[in-house]
């Protein structure tokens, strides 16, 4: 089959529209409130739909721009995802749910993740709550015939000396996005991922307001920059739209580079 512009932008003959076009859609971002949850968050909206996100914090007013968080537009709600409890009391202000980006982390430096109390704590975050999330909205997302996306990191890949918890849960927040795609594609539910390299984030500050770890970072990027949450955006973008229809289970790499 030939693919043309029509074959992309026609929807079962109504007309043409965008692929990228989300209007009339509802997105939940769980860790939206800032960095590369925020930035999916905000291209979402740009692209018409209804987006909420979660964080942390008790509203909206106690995050700032400087801290990578506009919140504009967008239905904030408190979760700690790491509180089983709430996650499973959390009550979502939305009866339709189309695509559902669980972009939670957690990072403890300075050998912090060494200390058992520590290790757990970045796994509960990076990895049970993905878990937790994707079963507590699947019923929305199968009803929807949506589609799931779990951000992890290119540290799935590679070894991070200092940091086993997170290297640990975002490899197995690989493993958990092949296998809820394989077991939910029967439901219309298309599970896939986003392997983020070195952003431009809070979370990342330890490097990126370093000058000499910074420099030694762009030296090892190909494309000689950070990323960006626009760039995670634009892939996310992508595998929740029809343009990715038949793609399943994947972890698409957003890293310049990076881990060539």
């Amino acid at each position: 089959m030939l693919l043309t512009d029509d074959n992309i932008n026609n929807n079962d003959g109504a007309g043409e529209m965008n692929a990228l076009d989300f209007s009339g859609r509802s997105v939940l971002v769980i860790g939206g409130s800032s960095g590369i949850g925020n930035g999916i968050a905000q291209a979402f909206r740009a692209q018409g739909a209804d987006v909420a996100v979660c964080g942390t914090r008790a509203s909206a007013a106690d995050y700032s721009a400087a801290d990578g968080s506009d919140l504009e537009g967008l239905d904030y709600q408190q979760l700690d995802v790491s509180n089983a409890a709430a996650v499973d009391a959390f009550a979502p202000g939305f009866d339709r749910l189309d695509v559902l980006v669980l972009a939670q982390g957690a990072v403890l430096y300075r050998r912090g993740e060494f200390a058992m109390d520590g290790f757990r704590k970045v796994v509960e975050v990076n990895l049970i709550s993905l878990m937790a999330c994707a079963t507590k909205f699947h019923p929305l997302l199968r009803d929807a015939k949506g589609a799931l996306i779990i951000v992890s990191s290119t540290a799935a890949y590679h070894s991070t000396m200092g940091n086993p918890a997170y290297n640990a849960s975002k490899t197995g927040a690989v493993g958990l996005t092949r296998t809820l795609a394989e077991a939910w594609a029967a439901d219309g539910i298309r599970v896939n991922g986003i392997a983020p390299g070195l952003v431009d984030t809070k979370m990342t500050k330890v490097t990126t307001a370093n000058p000499q770890r910074l420099e030694g970072a762009l030296q090892r990027i190909p494309l000689k920059r950070l990323g960006t949450p626009q760039d995670m955006a634009g892939a996310a973008l992508f595998l929740a739209s029809p343009l990715s229809s038949y793609i399943i289970g994947q972890t698409i790499v957003v890293d310049g580079g990076l881990i060539l």
